[in-house]
């Protein structure tokens, strides 16, 4: 797509105006110089309404073709739950708009591969939501590890792992822990932003394999993962996400030839790097609304054809490696 013919400021739309856009995400295309959020989409008229009230947003609607193919619309981000993403985005692909969507790109590879297939066809950008890769804290680690600061990358681990909650108890409906929606349960949510972001840092993944479980069956899906893989740089890596433990742990450590680094994927704590007997931290604070840089970044890619660093094609390499721990 030629930066020339997209006109500024760039109007998005938003299908699927849930919780994800309250905060983390909605407001990062209000914010972005440049971005106009324009309209939003959700299946409850009255909750759309709501959310473009207090967002200040001046349309809303619920039929999701309205907004992908209005004149006005040049971009829709979509941010429904995942089985649904393949749907509303060959819609995008066809309406030949840029679109970001939501992580994971869909439950499984192949629909995975039929979405970016769809933009490469219609010679669409295609941006997913693995906003890390656009995170201060995690250029920071990915620039201490091409620095050589730990030496050559050896090897990678990373344990997940937190309490069932009130909702998994109660027996109530959640699509996240719905197998037919996510396979994996949490993992499929929250794994595959840890396992995208190690891709990001030390190159695709060759190879990868694991063990499923469903030990507290509370829900459909898997709540219950464990896997190893390696990287095509010879790192090897070993995950565990765990959600029925007794207390939440978010821990990574990659270590090197010369030493380690340590961080969370989740938790705003600080990456540790150790050296030997000597120790450094660096505290980097998380914007408050987290994707923030990740849409500044696409608004760099689409105008002045800055390559986004998470794409259509990285995320569907995540989903190949999530398959592959599934056994899917």
């Amino acid at each position: 797509m030629d930066s020339k013919n997209i006109s500024k400021p760039i109007r998005w739309g938003i299908i699927g105006c849930g919780a994800v856009t309250e905060v983390k995400s909605g407001p990062a295309y209000q914010k972005t110089a440049g971005f106009e959020l324009s309209a939003v989409m959700r299946r409850d008229l009255m909750l759309a309404q709501d959310y473009a009230k207090r967002h200040q947003v001046a349309r809303c609607s619920d039929n999701a073709e309205e907004i992908i193919n209005d004149d006005t619309i040049d971009a829709v981000y979509i941010a429904t739950p995942p089985d649904s993403h393949k749907h509303y985005a060959l819609l995008v692909a066809a309406a030949g708009k840029p679109c970001c969507i939501e992580k994971p790109l869909a439950p499984s590879y192949q629909e995975s591969l039929a979405i970016v297939q769809a933009f490469e066809e219609a010679n669409t950008p295609l941006f997913v939501a693995y906003y890390r890769r656009s995170l201060p804290r995690f250029n920071k680690v990915k620039s201490l590890l091409e620095s050589g600061a730990i030496g050559q990358v050896r090897h990678i681990s990373w344990h997940l792992s937190k309490p069932a909650n009130s909702l998994d108890t109660s027996g109530e409906y959640n699509w996240r822990t719905d197998k037919t929606i996510a396979p994996g349960g949490y993992f499929d949510d929250l794994a595959s932003h840890g396992l995208d972001l190690f891709s990001f840092l030390l190159g695709d993944f060759q190879q990868a394999k694991g063990i499923v479980s469903n030990q507290q069956g509370l829900y459909s899906a898997a709540d219950a993962v464990s896997a190893c893989w390696l990287h095509n740089t010879g790192v090897t890596g070993v995950g565990s996400w765990n959600f029925g433990g007794a207390s939440r742990q978010d821990t990574v450590s990659i270590i090197g030839s010369e030493g380690e680094l340590k961080f969370s994927v989740f938790d705003e704590v600080p990456v540790v790097l150790s050296q030997g007997d000597k120790q450094q931290t660096f505290t980097i604070d998380n914007p408050e609304n987290i994707q923030l840089n990740h849409v500044g970044n696409i608004y760099q890619h689409l105008v002045n054809n800055v390559q986004h660093p998470s794409t259509g094609n990285s995320a569907l390499h995540t989903s190949w490696v999530m398959d592959e721990i599934l056994g899917n």
